[in-house]
């Protein structure tokens, strides 16, 4: 995917203004929200639980480099084969080798959000392989040639009738006066056309949830059991993951299991959770005759060591999207990274570079919800601020607002001329709002009355009622 976050204002205004977006949108806080707040109130461990998970992600990643060569170990104990990728480039180039060896012309996905950051599939194409998204909301947006807007719900910003149109559009062998008004009809159809689909691939690929040091396994989970078919039914299978994927051991899996499917989709555990470890051994009935995995960096290792690193606890389960009201208000696309909300704005500038991502650690409101419901605790907010502060070092923010930052620096180093200012303006204000109570417009405030009135000062700043309200004690 190309990164298109400077365009994120732009982006955000346009977002606002769709009707069938909003509308979509709309579905998302009685949806995932409600449901992972009714799965947490049911488990009374949870928040121990999420204590355990950040301990088992922050002793992963103090020992990194002993978990993956032990991880590779076990995988090539087991037949398979690991390669290290330091970029999206490597990777690419390691899914064509291996595509190729096999002489591969079609290519069953599960999801896979690596997949999505090195654009595996315009790689693909530009060879002459046929990559065919399996997962139902990857493929819808395949059909329409759109980035996923969501980490787990890739197609959450169409309505059915957007579904409907693009089925009609690219099954034009189909019946042209079939109804497709039931969401049944629409999973219907695509897992008619899916399935010779999934027979004829000669590779398949899939991401992991989780990579375990212990065994050499690979785990995914899903809802629709498309990961299992992907994996199963071609002659080679290979897994695209992140280094931070890897964990000790399976029990530490386990315990991360427990807080995935409730913070993603509120279930206890997801329809289908799948250990792959290695291919096919004798006497096995069905399974791959080749297992890959590629590793990759991409920027990742670099994180290691500095105020970043916590990022790298995250297990993608979309909590702190789904609990985000700037993502509720715009969606994923307007971020215009593979990586949207909160997480995608901590992740985004160290993954691509904070010159052309600097917007999206401003696209937040600071309330903390993604933190308070991140499973593995990751400060989300306190490392916006630090992307914050490096934008404003470099100069890559809007110069009004870095000449007004430098303006209220200069004031807030000075205490008194700042009382004075702020004292004087308030008064100013609380006499020119006088009889109305607030403000309609305001110069340089755009911003804020575009939207909402601006509340008329009473004449006093806070300062000023602190200091008389402690004098009167």
């Amino acid at each position: 995917m190309q990164l298109q976050a400077r365009d994120f204002p732009q982006n955000a205004r346009a977002a606002l203004g769709e009707e069938r977006l909003q509308r979509a949108l709309s579905r998302a806080p009685s949806g995932f929200a409600l449901k992972r707040a009714i799965a947490v109130e049911r488990l009374p461990e949870f928040e121990s639980l999420r204590e355990r998970g950040r301990a088992i992600k922050d002793e992963t990643l103090a020992h990194l480099d002993f978990y993956l060569e032990r991880y590779e170990e076990n995988v090539v104990a087991s037949g398979g084969k690991v390669h290290w990728a330091k970029t999206a480039e490597e990777a690419r180039q390691a899914v064509l080798r291996i595509c190729r060896s096999v002489g591969a012309k079609s290519v069953t996905k599960g999801k896979s959000m690596v997949g999505e950051e090195v654009g595996l599939n315009a790689c693909l194409e530009a060879n002459g392989i046929t990559p065919i998204e399996t997962d139902l909301g990857e493929y819808i947006i395949q059909l329409r040639g759109e980035p996923p807007s969501h980490i787990i719900a890739p197609a959450i910003h169409l309505v059915k009738e957007d579904v409907a149109e693009s089925f009609r559009r690219a099954h034009d062998r189909l019946d042209a006066a079939r109804s497709l008004e039931e969401v049944r009809q629409l999973c219907a159809e695509a897992r008619a056309v899916l399935r010779p689909l999934f027979l004829a691939a000669d590779v398949g690929i899939t991401g992991a949830n989780f990579l375990v040091a212990e065994t050499g396994s690979s785990i995914i989970v899903t809802n629709e059991g498309n990961g299992d078919l992907t994996q199963l039914l071609p002659r080679v299978h290979i897994v695209m993951a992140s280094l931070e994927k890897v964990v000790p051991t399976l029990e530490d899996a386990a315990t991360l299991l427990r807080l995935l499917a409730r913070s993603a989709s509120g279930q206890e555990f997801s329809a289908y959770t799948t250990l792959s470890t290695g291919p096919r051994r004798a006497g096995d009935e069905d399974g791959p005759e080749e297992y890959h995995v590629i590793l990759l960096d991409n920027g990742r290792s670099a994180l290691l060591g500095g105020e970043f690193q916590d990022m790298l606890r995250c297990i993608r389960c979309a909590a702190c999207l789904n609990h985000c009201p700037v993502y509720g208000a715009v969606g994923g696309h307007a971020y215009g990274s593979v990586y949207p909300g909160p997480m995608g704005a901590v992740l985004s500038p160290a993954l691509f570079g904070l010159e052309g991502s600097a917007h999206l650690p401003n696209a937040s409101t600071f309330c903390g919800r993604c933190e308070s419901v991140c499973p593995v605790k990751i400060p989300l907010p306190k490392m916006m601020r630090h992307w914050r502060e490096r934008e404003f070092e470099r100069r890559l923010g809007p110069r009004p607002y870095r000449v007004g930052l430098q303006l209220w620096a200069f004031l807030a180093l000075r205490p008194a001329l700042y009382h004075a200012v702020f004292g004087l303006l308030a008064r100013l204000l609380g006499w020119a709002g006088a009889g109305r109570g607030r403000f309609r417009a305001l110069p340089f405030l755009s911003g804020w009355t575009g939207a909402r009135d601006m509340p008329a000062p009473e004449g006093k700043t806070f300062h000023r009622l602190w200091t008389e309200r402690r004098r009167a004690r």
